[in-house]
């Protein structure tokens, strides 16, 4: 097994975890995933730059190694940084206020997830019948119509 495969293999586990904790209730699990993911995300940035080579300082142009990579995992870590001490600061704002670790569940989004779900049975909604419209041209609804709208 070489270094790379090893390194590969060690980003996709932390990938995999970090996202299994994120979608999990509790903030402090969320925030641990999140760490794991931009642990994950630096080890892919300096596994892509490819093989080490001579310093990027030299006599030869042979073997140089891009800093480009290193450069990207050094602002990765930097975000990451701010990130966690946002959530750590959420964490402990909700800790202070409820004594709980917890994410509810939003009522609205239930609602509107089960609103998508839903299938759409209004296919001759478009039609009008004589018997629908007034003499000005309106149309008329009973109040059984009206409650099923709402």
């Amino acid at each position: 097994m070489t270094v790379t495969l090893v390194l590969v293999i060690a980003m996709a586990v932390l990938f995999s975890c970090g996202v299994y904790l994120l979608l999990e209730r509790s903030l402090t699990r969320m925030l641990l995933g999140f760490l794991l993911l931009g642990n994950a995300l630096n080890l892919l940035l300096l596994t892509m730059s490819g093989a080490a080579g001579n310093p990027p300082i030299g006599k030869s142009s042979e073997g140089i190694t891009d800093p480009l990579p290193q450069a990207f995992a050094l602002t990765a870590i930097v975000i990451t940084f701010a990130v966690s001490a946002f959530l750590l600061a959420l964490i402990h704002r909700s800790w202070k206020l409820s004594r709980a670790d917890e994410v509810e569940v939003d009522e609205a989004d239930v609602a509107i997830g089960r609103e998508r779900d839903e299938p759409d049975d209004d296919t001759d909604t478009d039609t009008d019948t004589d018997a629908d419209a007034d003499a000005d041209g309106t149309e008329t609804t009973t109040d059984a119509e009206q409650e099923a709208t709402r």
